[in-house]
């Protein structure tokens, strides 16, 4: 295949600019976002072992305990340092490439996550064909697991930061709000932002059956993040913590608080 055509600002931002091996780890939000992905995707997965293709699968945080827990993962990834991570720290077999034109072939995986790529491409086309690759792939009864970043996370996470006061700040999230796209010019990469439906609604466009749609961080992951950021001190493994990890739980059967979360997760099968 032809090298990944992965948008500039989104190779530069995971390049140089983050470390996304450290990402789920390194706060108190990205910790509850790992254990949440974790538990949603156990609760659908099939019984290992069974081989599951991590497409967009960065330097391989989910393929690492997907391994532990017994799976046969291959992870695909456009930026060559996440494969070169993958490989070496998770362990798993491992793949330049790019979500909508894979190499492997049709029907040959039990699973298929696409935890990344959809929120890296900001035109409905490129969704359609990466879901459309996942399609192809995926064994019948297979599960499709498709992240999303929820469209309002920006305006949770910036009033997080106490940011909203400053008129360059509400200008930008207003677009984002607006728009659901953020250009990746400042701060965060290239992104698009998904609501819950639009999410469920692709998914299911692409010829997924029961699609469905779950919030990942729950509609209080935004304290974590506040409380981190003016006390200096992690909040991993705190009472707030534990507290946002519960309100997630208790958040799933109330799809109006889909809205609340940073990051949606749609879960069909072929």
């Amino acid at each position: 295949m032809t090298a990944p055509r992965i948008a500039p600002e989104v190779m530069a931002f995971y390049t140089s600019k983050v470390t996304e091996a450290d990402r789920l780890s390194s706060s108190a939000d990205g910790m509850l976002e790992l254990l949440r992905t974790q538990e949603l995707l156990r609760r659908y997965l099939p019984d290992a072992p069974a081989r599951v293709l991590d497409v967009g699968g960065g330097p391989g945080t989910h393929a690492r305990w997907l391994i532990a827990d017994g799976y046969d993962v291959h992870l695909v990834d456009p930026v060559p340092r996440h494969v070169d991570q993958a490989r070496r720290i998770a362990g798993c077999t491992t793949e330049l490439g790019d979500a909508r034109e894979l190499t492997t072939a049709d029907a040959s995986f039990d699973v298929v996550l696409l935890l990344g790529p959809l929120y890296h491409l900001t035109e409905a086309g490129d969704r359609r064909q990466a879901l459309a690759e996942a399609f192809r792939v995926l064994r019948r009864g297979g599960l499709l697991a498709a992240a999303g970043i929820n469209r309002y996370a920006s305006l949770f996470e910036h009033t997080a930061f106490a940011h909203l006061h400053r008129d360059d700040v509400r200008r930008s999230i207003a677009g984002i709000l607006e728009s659901r796209v953020h250009d990746g010019k400042k701060s965060f990469t290239q992104a698009y932002f998904h609501s819950a439906e639009e999410l469920r609604s692709e998914v299911a466009a692409a010829g997924f059956q029961g699609a469905e749609v779950l919030g990942i961080e729950g509609p209080t992951w935004g304290m974590l993040k506040a409380t981190e950021q003016f006390t200096g001190e992690s909040a991993i493994g705190t009472p707030l913590f534990e507290s946002a990890l519960a309100a997630a739980r208790m958040a799933e059967p109330y799809p109006e608080l889909l809205a609340a979360s940073s990051h949606l997760l749609g879960v069909a099968r072929r």
